[in-house]
Order: structure tokens, then C-alpha cells, then sequence
């Protein structure tokens, strides 16, 4: 397997940004750093270890209208956060629709972004 995909640049998000798990319509957790190949997440309790979900957000665009993205990412490794019942998990993304993922983008690059 190839790490290329960690090649991407990521964006921090220094604002709330929820993440539903678009299975079941609950609110999982936060993303803590994006890119167009994957996302790191605070979650409330542990993902089930190298599985796949399908998660949706909004990330903020300009004018205050959201860009709306739908992914599906498999899990790739979890550690406990600093705070008691959290988590934090990294995904990469397998499933990503053109419009998804040309709104990543576009948020990764709007001016002013703090990059990891």
C-alpha cells in the first residue's frame, strides 16, 4: 500500500465542523484537520478498528453557504485524547464524489487556512 495519500495538505479546522455518520444520523464527533484524501476526527467513543463508514459535514464556504460533503473513509488507526471519552481516529477516504471532493478544496484553500 501506498502512502501517497498523506501527501495532502491539511487544513485545521479552528471552528466546530460535525461529522454525521450517514448511516445511522448521529453526530459522531469533529474534525480536527482535513484534506482531500482524509480527515482526522475527535469522536465521542472508538470506531470499530480498519472499518469503513460513511460520514457527512459541512464545511463553511463563502457568503456563509455550506459545502456540503458525503465520504466514505476507512479507518486507519485510533488513540485516547487528552480528554476523558474521547478519541481521536484517522481516516483515509475511498469514496469521494467529484462535487465532494472539489468542495475539500476549495476549503483547504480559502485564505488564511493553518495548515498541519
Amino acid at each position: 500500500m501506498s502512502n501517497e495519500y498523506r501527501r495532502a495538505k491539511r487544513r485545521r479546522a479552528t471552528i466546530d465542523i460535525a461529522v454525521v455518520d450517514a448511516m445511522t444520523e448521529q453526530v459522531v464527533g469533529r474534525i480536527g484537520n482535513l484534506s482531500e484524501s482524509g480527515v482526522l476526527l475527535i469522536l465521542g467513543q472508538p470506531p470499530c478498528a480498519d472499518a469503513l463508514y460513511q460520514y457527512r459535514f459541512d464545511l463553511p464556504g463563502e457568503r456563509g453557504r455550506p459545502l456540503d460533503v458525503e465520504v466514505g473513509a476507512h479507518e486507519l488507526w485510533q488513540d485516547d485524547a487528552a480528554a476523558p471519552g474521547q478519541v481521536w481516529a484517522g481516516f483515509r477516504f475511498i469514496d469521494v464524489s467529484a462535487q465532494s471532493l472539489q468542495n475539500i478544496r476549495q476549503w483547504v484553500e480559502q485564505p488564511g487556512s493553518d495548515y498541519v
